[in-house]
């Protein structure tokens, strides 16, 4: 079967959020993505500490897509140095993982 991970970034505007989950779904590079409640981010950037309000997006996707789901997150995000992390899927619904690599693979055109 085919590996399934999680990957996760952050962003600081809703709508932002909204428009990173739907475009990926919608090119197939993942089968869904969540979107978590807004969220107190605190973390180090150039030499001062920061806090903003972000949202964490989880794609679920597969192996194979994942290259395509990071370069197009990249391009999308607006950060200088977006959050992209990747979990591993250890185990889970046999339906549920089949209907990720499902949705995820690439359509012909036409």
């Amino acid at each position: 079967m085919t590996e399934i991970v999680i990957a996760q970034t952050t962003i600081d505007d809703e709508e932002r959020a909204s428009a990173l989950a739907r475009g990926a779904v919608e090119n197939r590079l993942a089968a869904c993505a969540h979107i978590d409640p807004p969220f107190t981010a605190v973390y180090r950037w150039q030499g001062a500490i920061e806090t903003a309000r972000e949202w964490r997006i989880s794609y679920k996707t597969t192996t194979d897509r994942l290259p395509e789901l990071a370069a197009w997150v990249a391009e999308h995000h607006g950060y200088e140095v977006p959050e992209w992390i990747t979990l591993p899927v250890t185990g889970g619904s046999e339906a549920y993982l089949r209907w990720v690599a499902e949705e995820t693979a690439p359509r012909a055109a036409g």
